[in-house]
């Protein structure tokens, strides 16, 4: 079982960031923990936003937050991190964290079945 919190949500300015956080936590029974970052604005479904494999060496952006967000990791927190700079009002959504536990360590994915634990979410608003 994989427990995840998010935090570091709010409302922005456009332009402004943000940095997300999710610790995670829990008995993995020696799997590796892989998190993706994924996204819920009003009236849509969910997508997924970025990745990072359980290794830390690979990850992935959605077009729209490519050269604006960045996932990082503190591995002795066992927190990921959702670096958003230059936010959008488009970017106004509740973000949630996901993990997937696999033998795999470059698997960096984000297809949302392929994630089983989630966090509550964290509410962005970006708005002047």
């Amino acid at each position: 079982q994989l427990q995840l919190v998010e935090s570091g949500g709010g409302l922005v300015q456009p332009g402004g960031s943000l940095k997300l956080s999710c610790v995670h936590s829990g008995f993995t029974s020696g799997y590796r923990v892989a998190i993706g970052w994924f996204r819920q604005a009003p009236g849509k479904e969910r997508e997924g936003i970025s990745c990072l494999s359980s290794s830390g060496r690979n990850t992935n952006y959605v077009d729209a937050v490519k050269g604006r967000f960045t996932i990082s990791r503190d591995v002795a927190k066992n927190t990921v991190y959702l670096q958003m700079n230059n936010l959008k009002p488009e970017d106004t959504a509740i973000y949630y964290c996901a993990g997937l536990l696999t033998l795999d360590t470059a698997l960096c994915t984000m297809a949302k079945p392929a994630y089983n634990y989630w966090g509550q979410g964290t509410q962005v608003t970006v708005s002047s």
